[in-house]
């Protein structure tokens, strides 16, 4: 008996779009893990016992697999210092920098939705910016993106700030696009490395590096202590489990899938998605606004959304270069 031929080929798209329904649901449960620990606790102790069992499991992970590669004919090249230091300096922005402003965002009362969605248009900043950082060609098309998605940003923050249910003062909506900017400048970075990407290793690297920054930002300030409460563990068991380990493994496994311009448009979703989980778990408020405001951004990115190695229609300039093709640096909320 024989099987239809178009059976195996729906089910392998069914479930490959399962594998990108989930990894937007768990990128997404970052900023809702980020609220769950953050209530009646400090965020330098959230963060301090995030990263800390996070980077010992890396650091075992990678030192098994060093001494693995080590017995092989082919080892690959040894870290240099240059290059332990970029690492070094990509962790304190992609994730110490950006991590502190969006729990600390969250922790003052912005919504989950509109602190994602503001992370959302870093892309989209990315894009503006490559042509006078990176000498890219930069389309009318992606000016046009970025146009929107901040004026979809500001509908939404305003709809946020604005609503009686919110309780956070107005500076504090300054305080995630200090985290925004923190991934640009380490996209930027990341994106100058002639170096192939090695993503446990570089992942062990940054969270070490937030871990020991996290660590002394506690110690400085009192707030390095066991917390008593079991929905603060949970809310860390959450926030290793979902986001970094089911997020950002989604996230490079569906690279080697479907490719890095499928991805990006994948991470989209998140902010829509995260709006829904703050409104159905916090009661956040959801207003006219509010979706007016999304849908804005979700056309901005759309509008943007080029091939990374298609060279904009009548400039005549050649594909980009390898380094500038690379996955943009991404959040692990």
């Amino acid at each position: 008996m024989t099987i239809p031929i178009g059976v195996p080929r729906w089910r392998g798209r069914a479930a490959l779009a399962a594998l990108c329904a989930v990894f937007v649901v768990c990128w997404s449960s970052g900023f809702v893990g980020a609220k769950l620990g953050a209530q009646g606790v400090d965020v330098r102790t959230v963060l301090m016992w995030r990263l800390l069992p996070l980077a010992a499991g890396l650091l075992l992970l990678t030192g098994i697999r060093h001494r693995a590669t080590r017995r092989r004919a082919d080892p690959p090249a040894r870290l240099t210092r240059s290059q332990l230091l970029r690492q070094v300096g990509i962790g304190a922005l992609s994730q110490s920098g950006y991590l502190l402003t969006v729990y600390w965002a969250i922790g003052l009362g912005v919504s989950t939705g509109t602190t994602a969605l503001i992370d959302g248009v870093q892309p989209l900043v990315v894009a503006a910016l490559a042509g006078p950082l990176l000498g890219a060609a930069v389309s009318g098309r992606q000016w046009l993106g970025l146009g929107l998605g901040l004026g979809g940003v500001l509908l939404v923050t305003w709809a946020d700030a604005t609503s009686p249910r919110t309780d956070a003062p107005a500076w504090a909506y300054a305080v995630p696009p200090i985290g925004m900017l923190c991934l640009v400048a380490a996209t930027f970075l990341e994106r100058r490395d002639p170096s192939a990407p090695r993503p446990l290793r570089n992942l062990t690297i940054h969270c070490t590096t937030s871990a020991v920054v996290f660590t002394a930002l506690a110690l400085a300030g009192g707030a390095a202590r066991v917390p008593a409460e079991p929905r603060f563990w949970v809310a860390t068991a959450w926030l290793i489990v979902l986001p970094t380990f089911g997020g950002y493994g989604l996230y490079w496994l569906l690279l080697e899938r479907v490719g890095v311009t499928t991805v990006n448009s994948l991470m989209f979703l998140v902010p829509p998605v995260t709006t829904a989980w703050g409104a159905a778990l916090f009661g956040e408020p959801v207003t006219a606004l509010t979706v007016a405001g999304l849908a804005l951004a979700l056309t901005a990115t759309w509008l943007a959304a080029v091939r990374p190695d298609r060279p904009a229609r009548g400039t005549g300039t050649a594909p980009a270069p390898a380094t500038s093709r690379r996955p943009a640096v991404r959040s692990r909320v």
